[in-house]
């Protein structure tokens, strides 16, 4: 976005004058530098894209409303978190959340479900969004890193936390905001956030143990384009080769989750088996690797997204999870509907 000269060598207290009076353009000053980590933010609390978008305009339309009514003791940044963090808590005790969805492929029937899915409105984040959104530094008191609180695990498994627990873990320990901050933004005695904090660490199962190939690193290029390769060629051993013992394949909304290479074949084996294969294309969700996926037909329609979440372990690289979601999250990629045939 371009600065607007008039407002380009204002002070912060200037542009909350100029705001207060109307000036959408100083308002925007205000508020622009923070859009992006706040839309981050929203995602992180709430695990749907959607659902981000829409609370992170609620929250700047707050912010323009109940600008009068900014005393000034906080930042900007803090003031807005502060109102992100309360209307994405109004959203998660909503009952408009994005409902779980039958299985979508005709003539596949799936294999009997390990267990049913915890977070059918879980979306993915593409990563072109993340850019500018994880500049500002993290408070001294974080305990996680950027990209290990935006992979999908992490964010799944925030979404398990009853909403407070998992509003002063993000604001503490991804942000690391001080106590006594996520207390004033919360409307919460700081003994009451220490409290939900050590709850919400002690009902988190997911740590990160570092060894994620790094983003564009050979050793991540070379487990891709193994698992491409094995992919849309329908190779079965070649794919469960590239699997850990433990891997977890899931595809929200649809609630089914297949834990463990045993049950991971089998459902791989029944959608091998059908004769049903496709054409990858690569991108990137909440910094691992993703491919949009085209039905090999004449038409080649998008038939869904993979993400992976990858592992170092003693034998190599490995693919620890893989998430399927719908094609109709791929526009927001920049991904068409539909590709020439395949051998075009």
């Amino acid at each position: 976005m371009t600065a607007d000269p008039t407002t380009t060598d204002l002070t912060t207290a200037d542009l909350i004058t100029r705001a207060r009076d109307g000036d959408g353009e100083a308002f925007r000053a205000l508020t622009e530098p923070h859009r992006r980590e706040l839309h981050v933010h929203c995602y992180r609390m709430l695990g749907s894209l959607q659902d981000a978008e829409d609370v992170l305009q609620d929250t700047l339309l707050a912010a323009w409303q109940g600008l009068g009514g900014f005393e000034g003791r906080a930042s900007v940044r803090t003031w807005l978190y502060r109102i992100a963090t309360n209307r994405c808590l109004n959203a998660r005790r909503s009952a408009n959340r994005r409902r779980a969805r039958e299985w979508d492929m005709p003539g596949v029937p799936p294999p009997e479900p390990t267990r049913r899915g915890e977070v059918p409105w879980l979306e993915p984040l593409p990563d072109a969004l993340l850019d500018g959104a994880t500049d500002t530094p993290l408070g001294p008191e974080a305990r996680y890193e950027q990209t290990e609180s935006l992979s999908l695990a992490f964010v799944t498994a925030l979404q398990t936390l009853p909403p407070r627990q998992l509003a002063v873990l993000v604001l503490r320990d991804v942000l690391g905001f001080h106590a006594a901050e996520v207390a004033e933004m919360l409307d919460a005695t700081p003994g009451a956030v220490d409290s939900a904090l050590k709850r919400a660490r002690a009902t988190l199962k997911h740590r990160s143990d570092g060894t994620t190939p790094a983003p564009g690193s050979p050793s991540e290029q070379a487990l891709v384009t193994a698992f491409v390769r094995a992919y849309e060629s329908g190779d079965l051993d070649a794919l469960l080769a590239l699997l850990t013992d433990d891997v977890l394949v899931s595809m929200p909304p649809i609630p089914l989750t297949y834990a463990g290479r045993p049950a991971a074949a089998r459902l791989f084996a029944t959608i091998f088996d059908s004769g049903r294969r496709v054409d990858l294309v690569p991108t990137r969700a909440n910094g691992q690797p993703a491919f949009a996926a085209y039905l090999r037909t004449p038409t080649h329609p998008a038939s869904g997204l993979f993400v992976l979440t990858l592992t170092a372990t003693p034998t190599g690289d490995r693919i620890s999870a893989f998430t399927r979601f719908d094609e109709t999250l791929l526009p927001r990629f920049g991904l068409p509907p539909t590709l020439p045939a395949h051998g075009t």
